[in-house]
C-alpha cells in the first residue's frame, strides 16, 4: 500500500536565518521542530566615530553564504530539500541603495546613536505623545531609523540625493535573494515612519524627513511568500532553486513565537545581554502611562507589548570582575563558571538576606525609562558573602520581569503563563527564582536557546503551506520540557523585597540625575 504521506511531510526542510548584531546564524529544521544542522558566522562592527556603529551591507550576504557552506560541509541534510527560507532579524538597522540597487554607504546598525540631535528635532516638532499614538514607540530616539535618515540628509547631502531605496536589514536580504523590494510590520514598527494604526507609512513624517513613499519597500505581512529565490543566488548559496523566500519578523517576536508565546494571557522573557519582555495581544492596545512600547507582532493582525533593558550583562560583569576563582576552575576543567556561581547562590536563602541589586549598568529602559540609572547594591552587611551578591543579581532580573508584568496587568492584560528563553533559562535555580518572584508557573521549552531561529522556521513553515496555521505549527514544533511551579512561601519573601526594589529605584532617581550633571 502506498504511503499517505506527501513528499513535503517526508522531505521538505525549512532554512531559518537569524540576523544578529554581531553574528549570522542559519539552521535547518524539519516540520517537527528538530534542528537538523546549524552554523554561526561572526562579523565585526565598525565604529568610525563616537556613537557610530556600522557594517558594510555586503558582509551580511557573505555571512549567509559562509553559513550555508558550513551547513553543506556537514552533510547532515540534502540542501536541495530546503523548500522555504525564513528570517529573524535585528530591528532598526538600515541600508540605503542607489538607483542600481547598490549600497551607498555602510548599514547603520540599530545601536548607532549618532542621530541624537535629529531625534530631539523630531521630538520638538511632533512630540513624544503623538509618536506613541502613531508608531507605538514611547519616544523619539537616536537609534530609530527616522532620526538616522534625517542625520544622513543633514550631514551627507550628496548621499541623501542619490538614495533610491531605504531598506531595513531584512528587506535588503530579501532583495538580494529575490530582486523584490518588500518589508513587513514587525520591523517597520520601530522606524517611526510607519503608522501602526493603519499599517501604512506615516506621510507627515516622510514629508518632514524629505523622502517619498516610492523610496520605501512594499508592505507585506510577516510570514508572507515573496517569491522563489533567484536562480543565480540559489547557485551561489548552494541551495535549491525551488526554495521560496518569505518575510520574517523582528528577532524578539520570532523568539516569542519560538517558545509558543502566541496567545493573549502569555508573557515570554529572554535573559541574554539584555532582558526582553514580549506580551502578544490580539488588538492594538496602548499603555495609558506611556511606559510600555507596542509593536506589530510576527503574526498578521496581532500586536506585542515589548520592552527591553540591560539583563544578563550585569551577571556577566560580576563574573568577569569578581569571580576569578570560578573562571580559573573553568579554564582548568570542563566546569562552567556560571554553573559554579549557581551552586554558590543556591546555598543562599531567598531574598539574599536583605541584599537588593539595581542591575542598571547602562541605564534602565521600559517600563522605568531612566538612561541615568546606575547599578546599586543595597543592604550589604558583614554577614553577606559573594554568594549573596550572585543570588541578588539573579533576583533583580526577576524583579524587572515582575515590574513589566505589573505594568501590562495594569493595562487590563491578565497574564497566566510565563515562558522563558535565552542564556538565563539554562539555570534551573534562576528559573525557579523567577517563578517564585512572579508567583506564576514558568515554562521551559526544548529549544530555549534556538528560539529565534525556530520562530522564523514556524512562520516560514506556515507560509509554505506545511501547516494550516501558526497554532498548528507551534503544536508540531514547540515542545515544553519543564514547568517550574512557584513556591508561594518564597513568593511572600520576594514580594517584600520587590517593594523595596521599587522604592529604592524611585528614591535614587534624583541622585542618578544629579550624577549625570542634569541637576
Amino acid at each position: 500500500m502506498a504511503s499517505s504521506k506527501t513528499i513535503f511531510e517526508i522531505e521538505a526542510y525549512i532554512l531559518s536565518i537569524d540576523m544578529g548584531t554581531t553574528s549570522m546564524k542559519a539552521a535547518v529544521f524539519d516540520q517537527k521542530g528538530n534542528n537538523l544542522v546549524s552554523s554561526v558566522v561572526e562579523y565585526t562592527l565598525l565604529t568610525p566615530d563616537t556613537n557610530m556603529v556600522e557594517v558594510p551591507c555586503e558582509v551580511y550576504m557573505h555571512s549567509i553564504k559562509k553559513c550555508m557552506e558550513i551547513i553543506s560541509e556537514q552533510k547532515l541534510v540534502d540542501m536541495q530539500q530546503i523548500m522555504v527560507i525564513g528570517f529573524s532579524v535585528q530591528g532598526e538597522t538600515i541600508c540605503t541603495l542607489d538607483k542600481d540597487g547598490k549600497p551607498l554607504k555602510n548599514a547603520i546598525v540599530w545601536m548607532d546613536n549618532r542621530a541624537g540631535k535629529q531625534a530631539e528635532t523630531l521630538r520638538n516638532y511632533f512630540g513624544d505623545e503623538l509618536c506613541y499614538q502613531v508608531t507605538g514607540q514611547v519616544s523619539f530616539e537616536a537609534c530609530w531609523p527616522a532620526a538616522k535618515i534625517l542625520w544622513i540628509r543633514e550631514n551627507e547631502p550628496e548621499v541623501f540625493k542619490k538614495i533610491k531605496h531605504i531598506l531595513l536589514l531584512e528587506d535588503y536580504i530579501i532583495y538580494q535573494l529575490t530582486g523584490q523590494f518588500v518589508t513587513e510590520g514587525s520591523l517597520l514598527t520601530s522606524t517611526e515612519y510607519w503608522d501602526i494604526r493603519t499599517k501604512s507609512y506615516w506621510k507627515e513624517m516622510l514629508d518632514f524627513l524629505g523622502i517619498e513613499m516610492e523610496q520605501l519597500p512594499n508592505i507585506l505581512e510577516p510570514g508572507e511568500i515573496v517569491g522563489t529565490i533567484l536562480p543565480d543566488m540559489a547557485e551561489w548559496l548552494g541551495g535549491s532553486k525551488n526554495a521560496k523566500v518569505c518575510t520574517g519578523c523582528l528577532d524578539q517576536a520570532a523568539a516569542a513565537i519560538g517558545v509558543g508565546n502566541i496567545h493573549n494571557g502569555m508573557l515570554s522573557e529572554n535573559i541574554g545581554a539584555a532582558l526582553a519582555i514580549c506580551v502578544p495581544v490580539s488588538e492594538l492596545k496602548y499603555d495609558p502611562h506611556r511606559q510600555m512600547p507596542v509593536h506589530y507582532f510576527g503574526i498578521p493582525d496581532t500586536y506585542m507589548m515589548h520592552s527591553f533593558t540591560t539583563g544578563g550583562m550585569c551577571f556577566r560583569w560580576f563574573r568577569d570582575n569578581f569571580c576569578s576563582a570560578e573562571l580559573h576552575v573553568q579554564e582548568m576543567t570542563e566546569l562552567d563558571a556560571y554553573d559554579l556561581m549557581d551552586r554558590e547562590a543556591e546555598l543562599v536563602d531567598p531574598g539574599s538576606n536583605g541584599l537588593i541589586t539595581l542591575p542598571h549598568l547602562q541605564g534602565s529602559m521600559a517600563p522605568d525609562v531612566n538612561l541615568d540609572a546606575k547599578c546599586v547594591f543595597y543592604g550589604a552587611t558583614l554577614k553577606h558573602k559573594k554568594a549573596h551578591f550572585i543570588r541578588s543579581i539573579m533576583e533583580s532580573l526577576g524583579y524587572i520581569i515582575c515590574r513589566n508584568l505589573e505594568t501590562v496587568e495594569k493595562m487590563g492584560l491578565d497574564i497566566g503563563e510565563i515562558r522563558t528563553m535565552g542564556g538565563g533559562s539554562k539555570s534551573d535555580l534562576w528559573n525557579q527564582i523567577k517563578a517564585d518572584i512572579i508567583g506564576k508557573p514558568l515554562y521551559l521549552t526544548s529549544a530555549s536557546q534556538d528560539v529565534a531561529c525556530l520562530g522564523a522556521a514556524i512562520i516560514a513553515g506556515r507560509a509554505a503551506g506545511f501547516f494550516d496555521s501558526i497554532d498548528s505549527a507551534v503544536k508540531s514544533m514547540v515542545h515544553v520540557r519543564k514547568v517550574y511551579e512557584p513556591n508561594m512561601e518564597n513568593h511572600e519573601v520576594y514580594l517584600k523585597q520587590y517593594k523595596k526594589y521599587k522604592a529604592l529605584f524611585e528614591m535614587l532617581t534624583p541622585l542618578f540625575k544629579m550624577d549625570s550633571g542634569k541637576e
